[in-house]
């Protein structure tokens, strides 16, 4: 016996017949029909009348309703005591696969703490590849991603798109770059490059814009911030989203700049948040859900 089957039949009582429970559940007739037909068989009771004109909750499956109720009831509590349970005591985990904007990630957070003031917020850092699997397993239950602009969706993830910008480089303020007002592939390549790890934003970049050859990094940084901090100190220059930069700590007290990418062809970027399609996503994980989406509208756009 299955919690689903249960529901059906209580649908079939609920809109009165057998296809009007289809239309609402979403079903074809023969499925539900077949649903409910193998509780019959289990239970040995005939719980539907089928006749040419419809199937309808039988005489004795109307005895057995108030059983069904309080089973469904039960579930229903069981459900809301382990949502009750994820709000107040578990851990939120978000995976980062890219730069996300500093004016995004703290109010958001401040925000979700105010309302769940006993859940904890883990950020785990990863490439992009490793967001999507902790998702699909469940070892994450949200991720913050940069995707460049025409990049398909993945099939098995819901995504919201927060930010728009634009890919720029960062540099240290006393790089010669720093002279140019915009950077092209070419000058770019010349340089030692910072966290181009093959997949990484840099890497994905260069291949669209048609380099000829795949950068090679001079460091390999696992995360935007490392990167920043090796760029700070003048050991090359990486490419980031612009709301990776602007905003930042220490773009604020002038430890590094950007300067835009040169080209027509270069490609928005967009910072998307990720949720499985196929997990249920706990109530506490919504919230933080809703106020990454809230602050992201409240931030707009982070470039003059």
């Amino acid at each position: 016996m299955r919690i689903q089957q249960l529901e059906y039949v209580a649908a079939v009582t609920r809109f009165g017949s057998l296809r009007r429970a289809a239309d609402a559940l979403h079903l074809s007739q023969p499925a539900l029909s077949e649903t409910v037909r193998n509780l019959e068989r289990e239970l040995g009771v005939d719980l539907l009348d089928r006749r040419r004109s419809g199937a309808r909750i039988s005489d004795a499956g109307r005895e057995l309703l108030p059983h069904i109720a309080a089973v469904l009831d039960a579930v229903d509590l069981l459900r809301r005591a382990a949502d009750e349970q994820h709000r107040v005591s578990r851990s939120i985990r978000l995976g980062t696969g890219g730069a996300v904007a500093a004016p995004l990630l703290a109010p958001a957070v401040r925000e979700f703490r105010a309302g769940h003031p006993q859940t904890g917020v883990e950020i785990v850092a990863g490439a992009e590849d490793a967001v999507r699997r902790g998702l699909v397993e469940g070892g994450l239950d949200l991720g913050l991603v940069v995707r460049l602009a025409g990049e398909e969706p993945y099939p098995d993830l819901h995504d919201t798109e927060l930010l728009r910008g634009r890919p720029v480089v960062c540099l240290s303020p006393g790089s010669p770059l720093a002279e140019l007002d915009e950077i092209g592939a070419v000058e770019l390549l010349a340089e030692p490059l910072v966290g181009a790890r093959s997949g990484c934003l840099v890497h994905r970049l260069l291949h669209r814009l048609g380099a000829v050859r795949p950068p090679l990094p001079a460091y390999a940084a696992d995360t935007p911030d490392a990167a920043k901090h090796l760029v700070a100190e003048g050991l090359g220059v990486t490419v980031l989203p612009d709301f990776g930069v602007v905003g930042d700590p220490l773009e604020r007290h002038g430890a590094v700049t950007w300067r835009p990418l040169a080209g027509a062809a270069v490609p928005a970027v967009h910072l998307m948040l990720w949720r499985s399609r196929t997990r249920a996503i706990p109530p506490a994980a919504r919230a933080l859900h809703d106020a990454l989406a809230t602050a992201a509208a409240a931030a707009g756009p982070v470039t003059a």
